[in-house]
């Protein structure tokens, strides 16, 4: 049973990279193609899905990646809840695995739009959810600075990933041998340089946010995409960037595959959640 359970979580993290890693290949290779006039769209992940949709067998392709992207969330709620990666309880581990569960609650909101478009829902695009919450939360006591800490925080991530590109250590959790690593690093570098960039600018735009107190600044990854191409030779920076995107893509079928996944029986998944949501716990 206990086997048993360790599979099933493997496998859908498994699934999981995967999903994500399609989702970021679209986001990237349609941000490319508009980048070069050759039509496509700088926009978002749930953007890629609709773009998915829009196709043969689309609402059975964004099931799919509605599992994989819910999976996805699982393990990363997994990763930080139980430490299944060894990350520890050392300040730096702490954060990661806190980030882990912010990932995760992100990935079960695209899980849910992803699947509420495959059964025919919420197929008309509504309002910027970002820009929603951003303004409930300017309207809350300290709210401005919240808003504020929210903007360092994601632009703390974007050095994160620029750090980890640097540094190379994109394939320390791959179980590739030195000749595989050889063509996935470079991969993975590209990759989370660009989620890199693009994290720095989104956190720029919460700052924003929060000194003008206007949740109209906050934007996602299209914003992102925007301000780039607002630049001096803006498509040759968006072409840089949605090309890393598609990289981080290519990287997400890579960790399928490769990713080294020490998942924890389900008994001691639910031993760790409850132990967290404990008081004092």
């Amino acid at each position: 049973m206990n086997l048993l359970g360790r599979n099933v979580i493997e496998r859908l993290a498994r699934f999981g990279y995967g999903a994500r890693g399609v989702v970021y290949c679209i986001v990237g290779g349609l941000a490319l193609l508009a980048a070069l006039g050759r039509g496509g769209r700088a926009d978002d992940s749930e953007s890629a899905i609709r773009w998915v949709l829009a196709g043969p067998f689309g609402s059975v392709l964004v099931g799919f990646i509605a599992i994989g992207l819910l999976g996805f969330a699982l393990w990363r709620f997994v990763e930080g809840l139980t430490d299944a990666d060894r990350r520890g309880t050392s300040p730096k581990g702490l954060v990661v695995r806190a980030a882990h569960i912010g990932s995760a609650v992100i990935y079960t909101g695209l899980a849910i739009t992803a699947g509420s478009l495959a059964l025919g829902l919420g197929r008309a695009r509504g309002g910027d959810g970002m820009q929603d919450w951003t303004a409930w939360l300017l309207s809350k006591p300290f709210g401005l600075w919240l808003v504020g800490l929210i903007g360092l925080g994601v632009m703390a991530g974007g050095v994160a990933f620029l750090v980890k590109a640097a540094t190379g250590k994109v394939t320390d959790r791959l179980k590739l041998d030195a000749g595989q690593c050889r063509w996935a690093k470079p991969v993975g570098q590209f990759g989370y340089a660009a989620r890199g960039v693009a994290f720095l600018i989104i956190g720029g735009f919460f700052l924003a946010a929060a000194w003008y107190q206007a949740s109209s600044e906050v934007k996602g990854l299209a914003g992102a995409f925007g301000a780039l191409r607002a630049q001096p030779y803006g498509w040759v920076l968006l072409a840089i960037v949605a090309a890393g995107h598609f990289a981080f893509g290519a990287f997400g079928l890579i960790q399928a595959r490769f990713r080294h996944i020490d998942a924890p029986d389900l008994d001691e998944t639910d031993d760790a959640v409850l132990k967290a949501l404990r008081p004092g716990g």
